[in-house]
């Protein structure tokens, strides 16, 4: 069972960094109210850790390659910014929940310290989870005390700042197993904890995860409005996912995502708002 709060909500994500001129924290802060009026319900802020230097790639580097679990970017402000964030988001009667990126680290993370936390070649060498994803290093979930300093974290940032839960980052390339231990764990410290799995597999929603990505929904979608398939295909996306999914499962529809070119742009904007139209009538 998911929280009640969940069936009807609206999921609003922030990058930081662009999402204000300020770019940090107290720019979202001071866009709350705003954020409200749209009728945002679950706020989301993609990564606020520091990022890590040792082969990042770009100028500023990937918020999804992480230095420390612990840490705030100071380019974002301070612990202290961020319980203001959360509380400003809490006192508006909106939700709130941090990325989690669960899978791997970069290269300078603090973890680096015990390489057993870390996935190796035969050789004894940590390497990347995926060779194309060279500024981070993959973990290593078969080690009992990564699990604990894993979980262990999570509930630092649920305690410390009352978040109310987690979108996960490649969720599905870390052990299921792991998941349903967090969610195990964790609702024991916050009972109506949220977890959004960003990837798209049955199982992950029978005992962990909350709600997941529709993204073949997503992607029946572009071909319609895009490349000129029939309509008809995003019906038959829509049934398919439903017979494949767990009973009661729910789905976050999307039009847009930080992965994907802008809506206007896929499809012109009387496109982006006839997707727009769509996701929000479906069910999810």
């Amino acid at each position: 069972p998911s929280p009640d709060w969940l069936r009807t909500g609206a999921v609003y994500e922030t990058f930081p960094r662009d999402f204000s001129a300020a770019g940090n924290l107290a720019g979202i802060t001071a866009k709350l109210d705003e954020l409200k009026d749209l009728g945002v319900t679950v706020l989301w802020t993609m990564p606020v850790h520091p990022i890590g230097e040792k082969f990042r790639k770009g100028e500023f580097g990937s918020p999804y390659s992480i230095r420390d679990y612990y840490a705030i970017d100071p380019h974002y402000g301070t612990i202290d910014d961020f319980k203001q964030l959360v509380a400003g988001a809490h006192q508006r009667g909106m939700k709130f929940i941090m990325d989690l990126v669960a899978n791997h680290t970069a290269w300078d993370n603090v973890m680096m310290t015990n390489k057993a936390f870390y996935k190796q070649d035969a050789a004894g060498q940590v390497i990347s989870p995926v060779p194309d994803w060279t500024d981070v290093a993959g973990l290593n979930y078969t080690n009992p005390a990564l699990r604990k300093y894993m979980i262990t974290m999570l509930k630092y940032w649920i305690t410390e700042c009352d978040v109310d839960g987690f979108r996960c980052d490649a969720a599905p390339m870390v052990p299921t197993d792991f998941w349903e231990q967090v969610r195990a764990e964790l609702t024991t410290v916050k009972p109506d904890l949220l977890l959004l799995d960003e990837g798209e597999e049955p199982e992950l929603l029978v005992k962990a995860f909350d709600v997941d990505y529709s993204w073949k929904l997503l992607w029946a979608m572009n071909d319609v409005l895009a490349h000129n398939a029939p309509a008809a295909k995003i019906r038959t996306s829509w049934e398919k996912s439903r017979a494949q999914w767990p009973k009661g499962a729910l789905r976050m529809r999307v039009s847009d995502d930080h992965d994907e070119t802008r809506a206007v742009a896929r499809y012109g904007m009387n496109g982006a708002l006839a997707a727009s139209a769509l996701m929000f009538t479906l069910d999810g």
